[in-house]
């Protein structure tokens, strides 16, 4: 086996879903020049990095079925890696290689550094102010993937294709321009070439994975005799649907089930607003409700009613035709999916990031329909649950520990609300002039109310999807 894919940000996610496709075509003979080198750029990486490399790349992946059956496997496709703080220059020269053809990237929807309104890179983030600096060493995705390119231009070589594997709409188009202004910045000429010769293929990604918990690993030795230092544990659902744009050639997924197509927008629209957003329908109301597990939410008829009257009557009248696809089955099957016992995924990882994720996966929808004359009722109260959450206090007064890039500001504004019911959404950054739309403003004035005066779970039956 040798590694001609790079991959950024080697967590549980891609180790469930990308390199579970590659060890499938592995196992059949094929792809074994397609393994993968995997990168750790944060510090926290180190652990993972650490852990891979003294069990030989190998770990198991555990499918949990809702019956209560586990399904191990060990996944081999991982060959190389390595921790980008120990040696930049290193990392600088495996992408440069002529051996890497594809550089993919699972590093979350923050990670791209977008500013939500206006679309744009945030160059001022603290993050890459760093390798803006002229003769820096990179510190961060964006610095080693442009001193690669840049190397391999000035070399005459031809680019790796980099393929973003992160819950982003168009996050092919997106890394695109955020690789590319980044790259301005550094060198024009290098993002005219990036521009005119770099492959960003768009990708559509489906597999709940919580994160692994101790007893997971004890479990595995328990009952399978195997001794892993990070397992991961997964559904046993999996969908990837990839624009077929490579410019080095790529590895033959459709043969293990991936689908190649020409146009991924219909499939990761349907993804992002119904799946994405729906977990951000479920995680607040429900946390504030009591649950604490996203099963527990959707094994209540309460919750599982007002979860599919927001993605029949809000999130699929945005949505164009999806090829193949029975949108009524694909909504149940959500539920059930969620509904999995065994997958034991906390309320508290859904709530975590809200400022990278609602205006990605839910404010376009309120903004759609707000354009074509649609409801807006129950995802208002969705952002009103999260605005209800940040005030870092659940319904039985006990503190809930906020997850966000954004903390200090989100919590600033929802501790205002009181005062101004609408304090939260008058952050324009994240929510535009949304505050300044009558029929959104009210929505989210009266679910706010509501979530003060009765309760997440009374509002959520006072709801016109909770009634039905």
């Amino acid at each position: 086996m040798t590694a001609s894919i790079v991959h950024f940000g080697v967590g549980g996610f891609h180790r469930a879903h990308q390199a579970m496709y590659l060890d499938r075509l592995m196992n059949m003979g094929e792809a074994l020049d397609w393994g993968l080198c995997g990168v750790g750029v944060l510090p926290r990486d180190r652990r993972i990095i650490d852990t891979l490399k003294a069990q030989d790349g190998l770990y198991t992946l555990v499918l949990k079925h809702p019956d209560g059956r586990r399904e191990p496997r060990v996944i081999g496709s991982v060959v190389e890696m390595m921790f980008a703080p120990e040696d930049p220059g290193a990392v600088v020269d495996r992408l440069a290689d002529e051996r890497t053809r594809i550089v993919s990237l699972t590093i979350t929807e923050g990670g791209y550094l977008v500013n939500q309104v206006t679309g744009e890179f945030d160059a001022a983030d603290p993050s890459v102010q760093h390798d803006l600096a002229a003769g820096a060493p990179p510190a961060t995705v964006f610095g080693f993937i442009t001193a690669a390119l840049d190397r391999r231009r000035r070399a005459g070589r031809a680019p790796f294709t980099v393929m973003s594997c992160d819950n982003l709409p168009h996050n092919g188009d997106v890394a695109r321009r955020m690789f590319c202004a980044f790259a301005r910045l550094k060198d024009p000429a290098l993002a005219d070439w990036m521009e005119a010769h770099v492959p960003f293929p768009n990708a559509m990604v489906d597999r709940i994975t919580p994160a692994t918990r101790s007893e997971d690993a004890e479990l595995l030795a328990a009952e399978f005799g195997v001794q892993d230092g990070w397992p991961v544990v997964c559904e046993p659902f999996a969908q990837w649907v990839l624009e077929d744009r490579f410019g080095q050639g790529r590895p033959p997924l459709e043969d293990v089930g991936v689908q190649m197509v020409d146009d991924v927008v219909p499939y990761e629209l349907m993804k992002l607003r119904l799946l994405n957003a729906s977990h951000q329908a479920l995680c607040y109301l429900g946390y504030l409700a009591g649950y604490r597990y996203a099963h527990e939410v959707c094994q209540d008829p309460l919750f599982t009613r007002f979860l599919l009257a927001y993605m029949e009557r809000e999130a699929s009248p945005t949505l164009p035709d999806v090829p193949g696809v029975d949108l009524d089955a694909y909504r149940h099957q959500l539920i059930e999916r969620f509904a999995n016992p065994e997958i034991r995924d906390t309320l508290a990882r859904l709530c975590a990031e809200s400022s990278d994720r609602i205006p990605k996966w839910l404010l376009p929808v309120i903004r759609d329909n707000l354009r074509f004359g649609g409801e807006v009722e129950l995802s208002a109260l969705v952002v009103a649950a999260w605005a209800r959450y940040a005030e870092g206090v659940d319904e039985q007064g006990q503190p809930i520990d906020v997850v966000d890039r954004l903390k200090d500001r989100v919590m600033a504004a929802a501790a205002r609300q009181h005062d101004d019911l609408l304090a939260f959404i008058r952050d324009r950054d994240l929510f535009g002039d949304l505050a300044e739309d009558h029929q959104f403003a009210a929505a989210y004035a009266t679910a706010l109310e509501r979530l003060h005066d009765l309760g997440a779970r009374a509002t959520v039956a006072a709801s016109s999807g909770g009634t039905r």
